[in-house]
């Protein structure tokens, strides 16, 4: 006998109907999983084997082969159990039902017969619809995500009994209701983290802010406890909020990755990623056995990824971000297949002048050598500082600074000012389906970055000064472009100029000065 049920893989980012096809025929009892199942697909077997006999049903002493088509797709996790249990259980009779092609199923099945969550619902419950299926069955710690779809019925289920009585009809289940658009607007709450709790750091602030307002990568250089760690934890609340757009995409990201907790289906704000500098190449980028992960590049995405200790990175890992830097995404080929995870990140980045941390410190003696500042600084390669658009220094703070109250600006009115300046922008770049200053290409710089006489004097003379490489010579106009855009200015002028310069000024002291 034979029977089917649908189900899906993901690649990348989006997802992919798999039809889990089941036969039985006579011969000694064995189960045969083909179609490329890796291994935790192959280990289902012993898992619906239980799942059934615990849950009443009769698992059949028969020759079963399945396949999971296309068969040149790579299928991976556990979410393949409830469609194969269901397929299985409809080519011996003991679940009639017409209705098992009409849903997309997904769910891990316990020994017990227990249905429990698994990653990627998302992305497959948007593929569910795009492909004009009825509805998705699925765990119902899944349910909230599944229903972020709009236009596609959601049926959770707790048990493997409660599946195959939904499906036969015996048992009504109510389609799952979840008020996205409120869920939403109610998890946009206030941040814990303000700007107005950091003293001092007043330059440091305004480099944060540009680049908020621009979307700007930032490196910021300073001894330990200078406040590096503290500025860069409250980038995102100078960020202006998720668009719904940004936080569905950002969702399927964590739901692919795992890491979508259930009680929180919906990611509402901008992620901040911060990993260790032992993180590995397959860790930053993604990677991993099988079917490609996103990787911490990917988990950043639409917000921020901070890189503390920016030397003690393994070199490998830092040129890696060289492609996604530019290209706001990263392709991972291997040799199946090649996919793509989206990386539009801000990266803020931390480091000591030196690797005691007090070179240039008027309070603390340094102890390196000539030597090892040279060593330490040269972790870094000049391709990858090019790519870094705001260098700013964190000196110590004074006595005074660290005794008085804080005075500066709270995050809510800052983020005023970048909101403001990324409305001009997106007005200005919509039609190239930009949003950010930084985004922009050498035609989007040729058209909007008009300076006056003046303007273009400084920077002509700044050329000979710095000896600007031409990447870096574009990163210089769109700082100004942003700067302009958060005074409200049309056109770019000297002190716009003169602003954008000052925050190349510190990259000196990672090429020899001091």
């Amino acid at each position: 006998m034979f029977a089917k049920a649908l189900s899906g893989a993901v690649v990348g980012i989006e997802a992919r109907l798999v039809e889990v096809q089941c036969d039985l025929s006579p011969g000694l009892p064995a189960f045969t999983l083909v179609g490329l199942p890796e291994k935790e697909v192959q280990e289902s077997r012993e898992r619906i084997r239980s799942a059934i006999k615990n849950s009443g049903y009769e698992f059949p002493a028969r020759r079963i082969t399945v396949n999971l088509a296309p068969a040149d797709l790579k299928k991976e996790g556990a979410g393949l159990d409830l469609p194969l249990a269901l397929a299985l259980l409809k080519a011996t009779g003991q679940l009639a039902s017409d209705r098992l092609e009409d849903f997309l199923i997904l769910g891990e099945l316990s020994l017990d017969g227990e249905v429990r969550a698994v990653r990627g619902v998302l992305p497959m419950a948007l593929a569910a619809r795009d492909a004009g299926l009825k509805g998705v069955v699925v765990p119902e710690g899944n349910a909230g995500e599944a229903a972020i779809v709009e236009g596609l019925d959601v049926f959770a289920v707790g048990t493997l009994k409660e599946a195959i009585e939904f499906l036969s009809g015996e048992r009504p289940v109510k389609p799952y209701v979840f008020d996205r658009e409120g869920y939403f607007r109610e998890q946009q709450e206030a941040w814990d983290l303000d700007m107005n709790e950091i003293r001092g750091q007043e330059q440091a602030k305004r480099a944060l802010e540009v680049a908020a307002a621009g979307g700007h990568n930032v490196l910021m250089i300073g001894p330990p406890g200078s406040g590096k760690s503290m500025l860069a934890r409250r980038l995102p609340t100078i960020l202006p909020p998720l668009s719904f757009e940004e936080a569905l995409e950002v969702t399927k990201v964590y739901s692919i990755a795992g890491l979508l907790p259930p009680e929180r289906p919906l990611i509402t704000r901008r992620p901040f990623r911060a990993p260790h500098h032992t993180v590995s190449y397959a860790g930053m980028v993604g990677g991993g056995h099988g079917v490609p992960k996103p990787g911490e590049i990917s988990l950043a995405h639409c917000g921020v990824l901070f890189l503390d200790e920016l030397p003690e990175f393994d070199r490998q890992v830092l040129e890696t971000l060289r492609q996604p830097l530019e290209e706001r995404r990263i392709t991972l080929s291997r040799a199946a297949l090649t996919v793509t995870f989206p990386a539009n990140f801000t990266l803020v980045a931390a480091m000591n002048p030196c690797p005691c941390g007090h070179l240039g410190d008027p309070k603390k003696r340094c102890r390196c050598s000539p030597h090892d500042v040279q060593r330490y600084r040269k972790r870094i390669s000049g391709p990858f500082l090019d790519r870094i658009d705001l260098f700013v220094e964190v000196p110590r703070l004074s006595k005074e600074e660290l005794m008085g109250k804080p005075t500066g600006e709270p995050s809510a009115a800052i983020r005023r000012r970048v909101e403001a300046a990324r409305a001009r922008q997106r007005a200005r770049l919509a039609p190239r389906g930009l949003f950010t200053n930084a985004e922009m290409g050498v035609r989007e710089i040729r058209e909007h970055c008009r300076l006056t006489q003046e303007a273009q004097r400084l920077l002509e003379a700044a050329i000979e000064r710095f000896h600007l490489s031409a990447r870096a010579y574009n990163r210089v106009l769109k700082v100004a472009r942003t700067i302009a855009d958060l005074d409200g200015a049309e056109t770019i002028e000297p002190a716009h100029v003169a602003e954008a310069l000052q925050y190349r000024s510190s990259l000196e002291i990672l090429e020899g000065g001091d």
